[in-house]
């Protein structure tokens, strides 16, 4: 059977983890993996966690199966820290499943739109998370993109957006990055998401809303405005989350699956869906990172300790940003980055060929995605210098 197997190609991004691992050179810089990062290159585990965690080792009782939605409390705790004082969570108009990881919930999200739609088309932002794509392409599922970012501006494409929105039919699915957009940085504002709120609602698409880095822009409830919006105004959505970033629980694998229906007897019917769909993928979510986030979101004290660290985190990446464009024009790096301190949370896009950023690679080990992404959170004071030197030396040959 497994003769018939060819290889598929390494992931670009855990390849290039692999090679920085292996690079010899004290100097190496990895701005590829989308992972915080403090000033001495560390992901550090969060104080607040770490009390958790002591918490559940002198509490926790059983280790018996959470069942296919997860962790009761940490699924309550998640729809407020995602919806806030919202007449959908009140009128019981939305359900929430634990699930293992952001990647995990849109995966049960693709299952469950083929469920409801086989057909639908997944609409996707160009460019989006590379995962989107296998991921919806693994359910069955036909993705199509619409036009985001500018590549020459560096800003958004809006009006190519609505115009392409305003042509998605009903039955379709347009996917949305909550805040903090990957890989781009560019988020769309208030008014913007009064705007696609007011298509879908003519259209009759439904909106599946990313939200991997709530809290990494300019706050919690800032980053939910979007959703909040949206949840306010249209019949159905569907909420995908994370607690990698904002709890720095990236190995434990913590997130959600919400689901948004017209009533509450509506999302009843659809939540069992999602659970038919769990139970047939993995059965039952792991329990441990659902529980330190609901133990820190049930604590007054863990949660006031969770709000410090997650403000150091965003402000020391909003820091870097302003840092990284004044450290480039230092060093006279050639080009106008001055739109990296416009952005939020951890990624950019330089915007320099393949040519160069294999160069940086090879020459100077410096690690960057292909497509020029670059994850502002890996630099630091001890690496800025190098980087910029590096950057200016290879953009002028």
């Amino acid at each position: 059977m497994f003769n018939q197997l060819q290889p598929v190609p390494t992931d670009p991004i855990l390849g290039l983890m692999t090679e920085y691992k292996a690079d010899t050179n004290p100097k190496k810089v990895d701005l590829s993996v989308g992972v915080y990062k403090n000033e001495v290159g560390n992901t550090p585990v969060l104080a607040a966690v770490k009390k958790a965690e002591e918490y559940r080792f002198n509490n926790e009782q059983s280790k018996a199966y959470l069942g296919m939605a997860g962790d009761v409390k940490f699924n309550e705790l998640m729809t407020n820290l995602l919806f806030g004082e919202s007449d959908a969570v009140n009128s019981g108009r939305v359900k929430t499943a634990q699930t293992p990881g952001g990647t995990g919930a849109l995966r049960v999200a693709a299952e469950f739109i083929a469920r409801c739609n086989p057909s639908a088309k997944i609409w996707v932002t160009d460019p989006t998370w590379a995962n989107h794509i296998s991921i919806f392409n693994a359910a069955g599922l036909q993705v199509e993109k619409f036009p985001y970012f500018d590549f020459e501006t560096m800003g958004l494409k809006f009006d190519q957006t609505i115009e392409v929105l305003n042509k998605v039919p009903s039955g379709d699915i347009v996917l949305l990055h909550a805040c903090c957009h990957n890989p781009s940085g560019m988020d769309l504002n208030i008014q913007q998401w009064q705007t696609v709120a007011d298509i879908a609602k003519k259209q009759g698409f439904t909106i599946l809303v990313d939200s991997a880095y709530q809290g990494f822009g300019h706050g919690l409830n800032e980053d939910a405005a979007g959703l909040r919006l949206l949840a306010s105004q249209v019949d159905e959505m569907i909420v995908c989350s994370s607690c990698s970033k904002n709890f720095g629980l990236y190995r434990d694998r913590v997130g959600a699956i919400s689901i948004l229906g017209t009533s509450s007897a509506k999302t009843e019917v659809a939540f069992s869906v999602i659970l038919n769909v769990v139970r047939a993928i993995y059965s039952m979510p792991p329990a441990h990172g659902a529980d330190i986030v609901a133990t820190i979101l049930s604590s007054q004290e863990l949660t006031s300790l969770w709000h410090t660290e997650l403000d150091e985190m965003r402000t020391r990446i909003n820091g870097l940003r302003s840092f990284v464009v004044n450290k480039f024009k230092e060093k006279n790096v050639p080009g106008n980055f001055d739109f990296i301190a416009n952005q939020n949370g951890m990624f950019s896009f330089l915007g320099i060929d393949k040519e160069s950023i294999t160069t940086l690679k090879t020459d100077y080990s410096i690690y960057i995605v292909g497509s020029s992404r670059v994850s502002i959170a890996g630099v630091n004071d001890s690496n800025a210098d190098y980087l910029a030197e590096s950057l200016a030396k290879v953009l002028t040959k």
